[in-house]
């Protein structure tokens, strides 16, 4: 090896982390490479720079290529570098250059480490070397991965923000100013909206200013688990972290979970001539793939639906689902209507939209108008430029103040999940009191279009589950979604929305609508504002378990049982259903009780308020003026309360 000329390649490498921790920089380097080559006389055929590039195990370091390719051309012999961690810093990288020398009968000479491949005792060296650059490090990256994840959970997200989120004080939260946006997304595709049909509407109306969304970045939003709270940390490697809730949340979990499984059916090349009620939501009870649908038409007109599986040959009529969602559809129709159209997304919008959030976003969205505006005047931007940024800031002010009047209307109309029990007990005598007008008012099940069923049950149903009996196909079980299931549950279990049951009293047998227990005072006033429509009856029940019968002294000819509650809490005084008797209120209305109020329309598009106190639900009651609220918000209902809004405040200015 003595007597072999040197033909040297001088391997220089930094990071930016290199720079920043030893003063490794790249002159540095080279001058000390050139002063040790003059030293042992060797002769310096060329320079091999990487410039912040890291040493890891898979990095690409082009020039390190090239000096492997001079070497496999005999152009070099000997590589000169100034430390083995300038080289690589993985064992396993090490073993595979020292086969690669020996191969091509070349060397490695370090100024700094004492490395000799030429002898065993030198390989052996280079790997104990090794092992203590490659243990640095892995203990570097753990200490940057447990400093990372502490970071994260705190809601540290070391990315751009997304739409709808800005930084503050190094944390993501939700930017007030768009993040509306992100929802119309979610809430576009989950009703049947393709990427490209979102993009190309956004590009219509120029959301945000821009004509140049895509299908790319709608894709990009509704995947990202981001807006349901959650963070994904190395998303694109092997090995992802999932971190949840650790950023506010844009998207409920269920509506993102919901929106994931609308992508086949919300695809590009979906095209529907026929609407299937049910298509994606049956499983063949044998094999469990999904059923597809097919449908003939008859000469008059008429379109029969059916649904099969090719592979076990089975086929049934879509009546047989229809037959057996007849038992409860009207049912989530109401609930449809009455809850989740109106109720909760009021009481969601309160609870989403803080006035102090919004009132800080303005002032935040002014602030950056008059940077806009300092940053022109000093030419930053020519006119055109100026222009498009102003157009954009002005534009989300004017939205963040629409909504700030919008949570002073509703913090006026103070809807609380009590008005919704009341509603429906409303509606529930008003299909007693005033069917005729009923029929009219309410849009039932039969009164929908074939569409709008299809959205209903996209809306609310998940899946059903199908069984056999013999040969017959049966409805086993229907999965409602579980963005409709837990609000649905919660208000259940709370005590501010019913279900029907089957109960026996005495000697009858029926269907009762049944709520969960609430204070006293609760349903007193309940039945207080109930009153001041319809002069309703409250009486007291005894339920037997063991009989599982009520009993009551309910006298009364013609009477109908609006609604029964339990008057204690028994799923937590009496857990294990020990208790042998429990005791119920039951509310009713008589056959000679009217509606009290002149304009017969305020039965259904409006709901007594909170604020009349002379009304009680144990004493008989006398016809009286009340205040109301809507209960029914129509766009015409907001554009009028905006508009009060706005005059008052042109008059107390």
């Amino acid at each position: 090896m003595s007597e072999e000329k040197k033909k040297c390649g001088l391997y220089l490498r930094v990071s930016t982390e290199d720079q920043v921790r030893e003063g490794f920089s790249l002159p540095e380097q080279k001058e000390r490479l050139e002063a040790f080559c003059k030293f042992k006389g060797y002769e310096v055929i060329d320079y091999y720079e990487d410039a912040g590039i890291s040493a890891k195990t898979g990095n690409h370091r082009p020039e390190f290529e090239r000096l492997k390719k001079d070497i496999r051309a005999k152009k070099i012999n000997t590589i000169v570098a100034l430390k083995l961690d300038r080289i690589t810093r993985s064992i396993y990288d090490w073993e595979n250059l020292m086969t690669f020398l020996d191969e091509n009968e070349a060397y490695l000479d370090c100024v700094n480490d004492e490395i000799n491949t030429t002898s065993a005792n030198g390989k052996m060296i280079s790997r104990l070397l090794m092992s203590v650059s490659q243990n640095e490090i892995e203990r570097t990256s753990e200490r940057t991965k447990v400093g990372m994840a502490g970071a994260i959970k705190q809601g540290h997200i070391p990315h751009k923000a997304p739409l709808g989120y800005k930084h503050e004080v190094k944390k993501l939260v939700i930017d007030y100013s768009t993040k509306d946006i992100v929802i119309r997304i979610f809430d576009l595709y989950y009703n049947g909206y393709s990427y490209q049909k979102i993009s190309n509407l956004f590009n219509s109306e120029k959301v945000l200013g821009k004509n140049n969304w895509c299908d790319s970045t709608i894709v990009g939003i509704l995947e990202n688990e981001i807006y349901k709270g959650d963070f994904v940390h190395g998303k694109k490697t092997k090995h992802p972290t999932y971190y949840e809730d650790v950023v506010p949340a844009i998207i409920s979990k269920e509506m993102w979970a919901d929106c994931q499984v609308q992508k086949k059916k919300n695809s590009r090349s979906y095209k529907r001539t026929l609407t299937y009620l049910y298509l994606q939501k049956l499983k063949c009870p044998k094999c469990n793939r999904i059923l597809g649908g097919k449908a003939t038409t008859k000469k008059n007109g008429r379109a029969y639906f059916y649904y099969y599986c090719n592979d076990c040959k089975i086929e049934f009529k879509e009546k047989l689902i229809n037959d057996y969602f007849s038992q409860f559809i009207d049912e989530l129709v109401e609930y449809d209507s009455v809850v989740n159209q109106f109720f909760l997304p009021l009481i969601k919008f309160k609870f989403d939209e803080p006035k102090e959030q919004l009132e800080k976003e303005i002032s935040n969205q002014k602030n950056r108008l008059e940077r806009i505006k300092k940053a022109y005047i000093n030419g930053a931007f020519d006119l055109k430029e100026y222009n498009e940024e102003k157009s954009i800031v002005e534009n989300a002010i004017e939205e963040l103040e629409i909504k700030l009047s919008g949570t002073d209307c509703l913090d006026e109309l103070k809807f609380t999940p009590r008005d919704i029990l009341l509603k429906r007990d409303i509606d529930y005598i008003n299909k007693i009191k005033l069917a005729k007008e009923y029929k009219e008012q309410t849009k039932m099940w039969k009164d929908y279009t074939r569409e709008e069923e299809s959205e209903l049950i996209m809306r609310f149903v998940d899946n059903i589950e199908l069984s056999m009996i013999g040969t017959d196909i049966t409805v086993k079980q229907i999965n409602f979604r579980d963005s409709i299931c837990k609000p649905c549950k919660e208000l259940f279990d709370n005590g501010y929305i019913d279900t029907t049951k089957p109960a026996i009293f005495g000697n009858i047998i029926g269907n009762i609508r049944f709520s969960n227990y609430l204070p006293e005072e609760e349903f007193g006033e309940l039945i207080m504002r109930l009153r001041q429509y319809y002069d309703v009856g409250y009486t007291e029940a005894t339920y037997y378990l063991d009989k599982q019968v009520f009993y009551f002294n309910f006298t009364e000819e013609n009477s109908a049982i609006v609604r029964v509650f339990p008057l204690k809490d028994y799923y937590k005084v009496d857990p294990d259903c020990k208790i042998k008797t429990y005791e119920f209120g039951i509310i009713y209305i008589r056959e000679e009780d009217k509606f009290q109020m002149k304009k017969i329309d305020s039965a259904f598009e409006c709901i007594p308020d909170e604020t009349n106190d002379s009304v009680t639900y144990i004493k008989e009651p006398t016809p009286i003026s009340i205040g109301v609220k809507p209960a029914r918000l129509t766009e015409e209902d907001v554009e009028e309360l905006l508009q009060e809004e706005e005059l008052t405040m042109q008059q107390s200015n």
